[in-house]
């Protein structure tokens, strides 16, 4: 099954789930708006066993014992020519950060090869004002919309086996804070000690879709 609606593609992923995705496309915070209320919306449905939003598309996992794929798709299709946003609440969520050093020894080379000083590259980054747009690759791990695109940077062609939960990163139009030690192509930057994702805790992640952030320096080590 395939349905496409709008810039909307809806398709099976196996007999219970469906996908909802758009093109390969730059970031855009109004379209992810409307993925987070289709989400909420789809949520609240009987027959819905998980909704999973992420990047520029929607997962819904369904009982398909007591709903067909084709009609959920009309459903679910039919959610999202209601064109409902959702809006990003909540306060700021600020990140004090180390900058280079040896947990940010990419620093140096990405921004030579952005034509910026290293204190001009933090100085940007840290300027920005992020939004989770979804989580995902690991527990607690946020990807975040809002990187000056002069700061983007290609992923490492050879990733590093191991990179500290707490490292900030940067890989492609991307930045984030890894969540968990673990392999890692993206650029490290920097360092924080804010914890991502605490297992202990009754919510284990900081952030959610739509929480915003802010990157503080809180030093800088050349």
């Amino acid at each position: 099954m395939n349905l496409k609606t709008e810039d909307l593609l809806l398709s099976n992923l196996g007999e219970s789930a469906i996908l909802c995705q758009f093109p390969e496309g730059a970031l855009d915070l109004e379209r992810q708006r409307r993925i987070w209320a289709m989400a909420d919306s789809a949520s609240a449905l009987p027959a819905v066993k998980e909704v999973i939003p992420g990047m520029n598309n929607v997962v819904v996992v369904f009982d398909a014992l007591s709903v067909a794929n084709e009609a959920m798709a009309e459903i679910l299709a039919a959610m999202w020519a209601e064109k409902r946003i959702k809006d990003c609440t909540g306060s700021t969520i600020e990140i004090p950060v180390v900058y280079g050093g040896r947990e940010g020894e990419d620093l140096h080379e990405i921004s030579a090869r952005a034509g910026l000083t290293p204190e001009e590259f933090v100085s940007l980054h840290a300027r920005g004002e992020y939004i989770v747009y979804a989580l995902g690759s690991q527990p607690g791990f946020a990807y975040l919309g809002g990187l000056d695109p002069r700061l983007a940077t290609p992923r490492r062609s050879v990733p590093r086996q191991r990179v500290d939960a707490g490292t900030v990163i940067i890989g492609g139009a991307q930045t984030a804070v890894q969540s968990k030690t673990s392999p890692s192509g993206w650029h490290m930057i920097g360092k924080t000690d804010v914890d991502f994702f605490d297992a202990s805790k009754p919510a284990p992640a900081l952030v959610s879709p739509g929480s915003r952030l802010r990157f503080i320096v809180k030093d800088l080590i050349l």
